[in-house]
């Protein structure tokens, strides 16, 4: 399969094939270095568009370097459990954007905690090749004890037996997120590299602010 057939399935069936060739390519391994820049994808939708935003940050300062944005047509109804296929294509121009490419990127989804072990993170991993993340707001699969009520802890996220993440509190008193490992990443490195980029907000940092252009994106787009 070439890129533009990954990026760009023609119904559900074609894109659980591909989906099912993707999660042979996966590789979760321990970063060969400590990274200096990260990127954070965020994506929304208006009307038939998709809007995405991509931010670079260095690392572990969480200095804002660089930011784009991209409009582009949905091509892919929305389902659950194939994201992949609606943001995908919009994220990946984004980050094409970027004249450095980043040493990780987190993505707002699942890395391997999804039902086919290909989340929004473990996909754009691969076409990237960039280490991904996976920083989710819910759960999609598994279950998990509830973490310490105090920032910073975390209970490991099981799904059939095995781990696929971590439930992280990030700040005290408040709804966790959901990290796991999207590919070229470990488990471990996952949670430390989350773990780096909280302030005093829910989301990591990087996130948060890729977040916020899509948000005013869509509002120029209303």
């Amino acid at each position: 399969m070439n890129l533009k057939e990954i990026l760009y399935p023609q119904n559900i069936k074609v894109a659980t094939r591909i989906q099912a060739e993707l999660r042979s390519r996966v590789a979760l391994r321990p970063l060969n270095k400590k990274p200096a820049l990260i990127a954070a994808v965020d994506s929304a939708f208006s009307h038939n568009l998709v809007l995405a935003a991509a931010a670079l940050f260095s690392f572990p300062e969480l200095e804002l370097l660089d930011a784009t944005t991209v409009k582009e047509p949905l091509n892919f109804p929305y389902r659950s459990g194939y994201l992949s296929f609606c943001e995908g294509p919009a994220i990946y121009l984004a980050l094409k954007k970027f004249k450095t490419k980043p040493d990780v990127l987190i993505c707002d989804g699942q890395g391997i905690a999804h039902p086919r072990r290909l989340g929004l993170a473990t996909f754009m991993g691969i076409v990237t090749g960039i280490p991904s993340i996976g920083c989710a707001k819910s759960l999609l699969v598994g279950s998990y004890q509830e973490p310490g009520i105090e920032k910073g802890c975390y209970s490991e996220l099981y799904y059939r037996g095995e781990v696929v993440g971590y439930v992280l509190r990030t700040r005290t008193g408040v709804k966790p997120v959901f990290v796991s490992p999207g590919h070229l990443v470990s488990l471990e490195d996952s949670l430390e590299i989350i773990k780096g980029c909280l302030t005093n907000y829910r989301i990591p940092e990087p996130q948060r602010q890729a977040h916020q252009l899509t948000q005013k994106l869509k509002l120029q787009n209303q």
